[in-house]
């Protein structure tokens, strides 16, 4: 546990040196304070579109942030050879894959955090209301589901060889499932056979991202979410979290290092 938490740590480091961090919290911050201009207008309705697409742009850009992070560890270490010695220290294959999971999972949460926070601030001094535990049940759920798209960009980085390619993919399945996860067993419906039966059941296996998104609760001010539900999901986020993090370490073990 020592090396995988020292790997993560290295990787928190690494992403806050980069600059597409900072690039997307600015356009972030930019688009936030001009929620708190929505008086401007005189229109709450405007305020509250402007918050929904503060919120979408924050889900965009951690997105973004958690994808691009952990598309490029493995692939880094191998084409910088610094694999060769880190694996001698000894640190065996899974806490590598581990640490690195460890390591973007916290880095995108540190940065969920910063997000939501401007947004509350610049929300709350606008609307003169703070509903904090809407916010954290919003951000949290966001970054569970983030930890499922961490392990899957993971175990992308050792089946496709170029980061770009493994987040393009990433990126176009994690999109997919969002806008069309839940009405896939609906298409189903009209679909001929096998197609049919294949698409039901690739609904019932996908970890179905949309479930994560509250969203809507924080933009309607609709109140808390159900505990039950938020436990609910978390577990089933940390079965596909463990299955795509112990996927990607079958395949790791077996991986030659030196192709």
């Amino acid at each position: 546990m020592n090396n995988a938490i020292a790997i993560a740590s290295v990787c928190i480091k690494e992403l806050y040196r980069r600059k597409d961090f900072y690039v997307l919290f600015v356009l972030s911050a930019l688009l936030t304070i001009m929620a708190g201009s929505g008086s401007f207008f005189n229109d709450v309705n405007a305020s509250r579109y402007l918050k929904e697409l503060c919120l979408l742009l924050i889900w965009i850009s951690a997105l973004v942030i958690a994808v691009t992070t952990a598309a490029r560890q493995i692939p880094a270490e191998r084409e910088q050879r610094t694999i060769f010695p880190l694996l001698a220290k000894p640190v065996s294959r899974w806490e590598l894959i581990f640490g690195k999971f460890l390591g973007c999972w916290f880095a995108t949460g540190i940065a969920l955090v910063m997000f939501y926070a401007l947004l509350a601030l610049v929300s709350g001094l606008h609307e003169h209301s703070w509903p904090l535990l809407n916010y954290f049940q919003a951000m949290w759920m966001q970054w569970v589901m983030l930890a499922i798209v961490v392990a899957m960009t993971i175990l992308g980085s050792i089946v496709f060889a170029a980061p770009s390619s493994n987040s393009t993919i990433i990126l176009v399945v994690v999109l997919g499932i969002l806008f069309l996860g839940a009405y896939l067993h609906q298409l189903a419906q009209g679909m001929p056979q096998p197609s049919q039966t294949i698409a039901t059941v690739i609904y019932f296996i996908i970890p179905h991202l949309e479930h994560f998104d509250l969203r809507v609760y924080v933009v309607n001010d609709l109140g808390l979410v159900s505990w039950r539900f938020i436990g609910e999901e978390f577990l089933l986020a940390l079965t596909y979290t463990l299955f795509f993090l112990y996927a990607a370490w079958a395949l790791f073990r077996r991986k030659a290092l030196n192709t």
